[in-house]
């Protein structure tokens, strides 16, 4: 596998790549060169999916003190 430097899209796309290339450096069927490069690829993405967390995270601090996540009220009265 030749690992690819653009960064996907969607933080789940992230983590199915992630996931691919921990299966495929614990089969121990990559060479030394592969196995550093898609080691490379990995920590990138690993990078990528803390950050996505990390922004999540903030928005939903930042939604939860705007107190916009506090119970809808249906009474129009």
């Amino acid at each position: 596998m030749s690992a690819t430097t653009s960064e996907p899209l969607h933080y789940e796309s992230a983590i199915a790549e992630l996931e691919s290339i921990v299966t495929q450096l614990e089969s121990g069927q990559l060479q030394l060169e592969q196995s550093l490069t898609v080691y490379q690829r990995g920590a990138e993405l690993l990078k990528l999916c803390q950050q996505s967390l990390a922004d999540a995270e903030q928005q939903v601090s930042i939604l939860t003190e705007a107190n916009t996540l506090a119970p809808y009220n249906t009474a129009s009265e």
